[in-house]
């Protein structure tokens, strides 16, 4: 499983309206997405002494940066035993233990057009990474399936590694906001999520309830005994 970011705290405003969640913070362009600094005391223990989200860009994996993740991905402690497949089909023969075969089969929906997620850059190098993708990409997540889902129409979150250097500094919270955009931009009506409580021994690498539920995020079921599933409409 990835290391996750301590995610509970608020860092940004978002705005509800009916049922549609704004965040008027953060912003996209053709360059990537940006999502400014928050407002904090110079004291707080979760700073790290630098203003790291204020110098965050995001940016989907496609065929060109498929390079930076791989940099990202590959460096000590990167997530390069799994290659962010434990949801995403294996081809046919190929092992689930196989390191190298998952890489590639990660590469292979890059290169195929698959969108698989985003990459957060921090002074332009690759820093971070979130898995946002059509839910019809994924194996069955355990979501839910509501009149009404076109199956393109849903999107998935499913997995955040923030580097150990970068944690306890909202890296994470911003991830999450910018998946929020990127979903939204590319036609999602719905953005569904798997999170787990702040006690759980496991799947902490999908994240945590109560900051899926802070940008407004609602429950709508379960999945197994530990994930919680979670959507807001876009």
């Amino acid at each position: 499983t990835h290391e996750w970011e301590g995610l509970a705290r608020p860092s940004h405003a978002c705005m509800m309206i009916g049922t549609q969640t704004f965040f008027p913070l953060c912003k996209q362009s053709k360059q990537g997405f940006s999502v400014p600094s928050p407002a904090r005391s110079p004291h707080s223990p979760h700073t790290g002494g630098n203003a790291v989200v204020g110098r965050l860009d995001f940016h989907a994996v496609t065929r060109d940066r498929w390079d930076d993740l791989e940099r990202l991905f590959d460096a000590p402690g990167g997530p390069k035993h799994c290659w962010c497949m434990v949801w995403r089909a294996m081809p046919k023969g190929a092992s689930r233990s196989d390191s190298q075969a998952k890489k590639e089969a990660l590469e292979s929906r890059v290169q195929q057009g698959v969108p698989i997620g985003i990459l957060g850059y921090v002074d332009g190098e690759p820093a971070a990474w979130c898995s946002v993708a059509p839910r019809n990409t994924f194996r069955d997540l355990g979501g839910a399936h509501l009149p009404g889902d076109a199956p393109e129409s849903v999107w998935s979150v499913v997995c955040f590694f923030v580097p150990r250097p970068l944690r306890l500094q909202g890296v994470a919270r911003s991830l999450l906001e910018a998946a929020v955009v990127h979903a939204r931009s590319n036609g999602a009506k719905m953005l569904e999520a798997y999170p787990v409580d702040l006690n759980s021994p496991s799947y902490r690498f999908m994240g945590f309830v109560s900051t899926f539920k802070a940008l407004g995020f609602r429950e709508v079921g379960t999945a197994g005994t530990r994930r919680h599933v979670m959507r807001l409409p876009l």
